[in-house]
């Protein structure tokens, strides 16, 4: 359960961060990720904390 979480919040982030700067950062794949670009780990690491911590 808590690999799932994880997991899904690290493609949802990362997707988000595409999603704001599609110039800088091309993530495709959903199991398997391609990831192509400058990903802001701050963020990143944010939220693979509150999902941990059993944030949204």
């Amino acid at each position: 359960m808590l690999e799932e979480k994880l997991k899904e919040a690290i493609i949802g982030e990362l997707k988000r961060q595409a999603a704001n700067r599609p110039q800088s950062l091309k993530v495709e794949g959903s199991d398997e990720l391609i990831v192509n670009g400058k990903i802001d780990l701050a963020d990143l690491v944010m939220v693979i904390a509150g999902s941990v911590a059993g944030g949204p």
